[in-house]
């Protein structure tokens, strides 16, 4: 048990976190010049690498649904921290922040994470296969979330533009919570079947056969790192957005650009998980870790952001505006479409990463 404790220690994925979360401490809150960026993306880039590593040790030890949960909501809770401290600062950007984070994460999962994770699928055995049951829950749950937290606000009228009154983001807020706990309880206690890998014959598949699992220990030294590398991959991430800013601004693109890319940089462990998964013929892996990760960005961020308002100054503007409700609308039938029959071809993965492309480039040129 020893030689395998001091094999994790002295592995690079261990290393990797722990300098990580140093160089963060070393360089919070600090004007960074250009080599100093270029080492902390470095950096970012091997802490998210170690995340995905450690991520999925813990996965294999607790077995499906859990290992996607533990990923997914990690990743959340540091994002959403982040998001309240940005909104702390103040300022004109901190109204929007947390609808254009929360809006960034469901089209980049629900498009980007499902669409690949269903394109490598259906090139590896021509169909890509899940199950519907669980795949459809979780669907329609970030469908709920989604319409009552960024929908709903822009057509109320107890307060001028697309913002709740204190009742109405009460009510999100409560709803969020709720629905994500059943969720998370028919995910892991009453239905867990539901969301477990399935082969092509419709067998669900409930071990990982590859390896061994690992130890108890080995498994809990791989969650503290899984830890420390998702505070230094949100951390750096924040320290380098200054420098993504001013190219953003001599770009002349729009300041929203900003926060799609931090976005993709903070779910890039979750991405680069998936793509494993779905190349280990686990589709349904891949589709637990993508939706799992945008009900957990609506289900945490409503309800931390609507207690953060009771202190925080200024208006909290969670409305999309009609263009973005227009690929909300899309992502949500289309994804729809795609999860009934339990089985997607090229076209499904095709089609939702044509919605991921058209966000992005709406962004851009608005």
């Amino acid at each position: 048990m020893l030689r395998t404790v001091r094999a994790v220690a002295g592995h690079w994925t261990t290393a990797l976190p722990v300098l990580a979360v140093v160089l963060l401490a070393l360089s919070w809150g600090r004007s960074l010049p250009g080599p100093i960026v270029t080492l902390v993306a470095c950096f970012l880039a091997g802490a998210v690498l170690a995340a995905v590593h450690h991520a999925e040790v813990v996965a294999h030890r607790v077995g499906e649904p859990f290992g996607s949960l533990v990923l997914a909501v990690a990743v959340t809770i540091i994002e959403v921290a982040l998001i309240v401290t940005l909104m702390t600062d103040g300022g004109d950007k901190a109204a929007s922040l947390a609808r254009d984070t929360v809006f960034a994460a469901v089209m980049i999962t629900c498009n980007g994470i499902v669409g690949l994770s269903l394109l490598i699928g259906a090139v590896r055995r021509r169909v890509a296969v899940f199950n519907a049951e669980g795949t459809s829950a979780a669907f329609g749950t970030v469908a709920t979330l989604a319409g009552l937290s960024l929908v709903v606000p822009t057509f109320t009228t107890s307060k001028p533009g697309p913002e709740f009154a204190p009742a109405q983001l009460g009510f999100a807020a409560l709803a969020a919570m709720v629905l994500y706990g059943l969720f998370v309880a028919t995910q892991t206690v009453r239905h867990r079947d539901y969301f477990l890998p399935v082969t092509s014959s419709g067998k669900v598949v409930d071990e990982d056969d590859h390896a061994d699992p690992p130890t108890r220990r080995v498994a809990l030294i791989s969650l503290g790192l899984l830890a420390l590398a998702l505070v230094g991959v949100v951390g750096l991430a924040k320290g380098v957005s200054p420098t993504i800013e001013a190219g953003v601004a001599a770009a002349g693109l729009p300041a929203a650009v900003v926060g799609i890319v931090i976005a993709l940089l903070v779910l890039l462990p979750e991405t680069i998980a998936a793509v494993r998964a779905a190349r280990r013929d686990r589709v349904q892996t891949s589709l637990n870790l993508g939706l799992g990760s945008a009900m957990a960005s609506i289900g945490l961020t409503i309800p931390a952001v609507a207690a953060a308002s009771i202190w925080l100054d200024g208006p909290l503007i969670l409305g999309l505006g009609a263009t973005h409700m227009v690929l909300l609308a899309l992502t949500m039938i289309v994804g729809t479409l795609t999860v009934i029959p339990g089985r997607a071809t090229l076209l499904q993965g095709a089609l939702h990463l044509a919605l991921l492309a058209a966000y992005l480039e709406l962004a851009v040129t608005p």
